[in-house]
């Protein structure tokens, strides 16, 4: 499945039909154009289940297909529903757009699979890099968070040079002694890093009164929005100013 070629075949086909437009008009060939976007959507559902680590069995019996009909829609030998496709957004984790899109998920930000062993390697040097800081920011010598911690020395030195990774109960307490917050070791860049934060936010906005969120979530609001975000970022003196210039209008 070339999504590129499938996706480039589509586009040859309509300048084509432009082209040809101009000199004598000729019949558009439908059945060509749906079986290109049926292998377009085909390869995306694909590239979907692939990046979330999903089997075509698992997908079939969430969507109560058989696995022979999943296949057939990742080959575009047929087409799954919108509301099939909204269930398979939710369970491969995609938006519902990315099915009517032009960019793969593997050639975005590579396999999952593929990245696992070395994102976690680099991880544990960048969290080790980050506790060696952090001590030597609250000059404390291994020795002394190796006490206040009850781990050893040794093993301490390994984590900070990213040899071994942290366990997460050893990590939150050495944040305390670190005087870090656990959050502080998070990733926060690249591809994972994004989806993390983006899910914390995500988290916080649920938690708003319904008011506001149904508010913020409204696009006709979003000049309000970008007004409030002007506020914050202006000095208090000028926001004096504006609250005076307000108190003014309304007198």
């Amino acid at each position: 499945m070339d999504f590129k070629n499938a996706s480039a075949r589509f586009k040859s086909k309509q300048a084509n039909a432009q082209a040809g437009e101009g000199a004598h008009p000729r019949q558009h060939d439908f059945a060509e154009s749906y079986r290109i976007r049926a292998r377009m959507i085909g390869v995306l559902i694909h590239d979907a289940r692939l990046n979330a680590e999903r089997s075509i069995e698992e997908c079939a019996d969430l969507l109560k297909v058989t696995p022979a009909e999943m296949q057939a829609w990742e080959f575009g030998d047929s087409t799954p529903s919108l509301p099939q496709i909204e269930l398979l957004a939710y369970y491969l984790g995609v938006p519902v757009s990315h099915f009517w899109g032009t960019d793969t998920l593997e050639a975005k930000y590579g396999r999952h699979a593929d990245i696992q062993t070395e994102y976690v390697a680099v991880r544990n040097r960048m969290i080790g890099a980050m506790m060696r800081q952090a001590r030597d920011d609250q000059k404390l010598s291994l020795e002394e968070v190796s006490e206040a911690s009850a781990i050893p020395a040794d093993l301490l030195t390994q984590y900070e040079l990213g040899e071994l990774p942290v366990p997460m109960h050893e990590l939150s307490v050495l944040s305390g002694i670190l005087k870090k917050n656990t959050s502080y070791f998070l990733e926060t860049s690249g591809y994972i890093g994004e989806w993390l934060q983006m899910r914390e936010e995500w988290k916080h906005f649920l938690e708003l009164p319904d008011e506001k969120r149904q508010f913020a979530a409204n696009p006709r609001n979003i000049g309000f929005i970008e007004i409030a975000i002007m506020f914050s970022k202006m000095p208090v003196e000028d926001l004096r100013q504006v609250g005076a210039s307000i108190l003014d209008i309304t007198r």
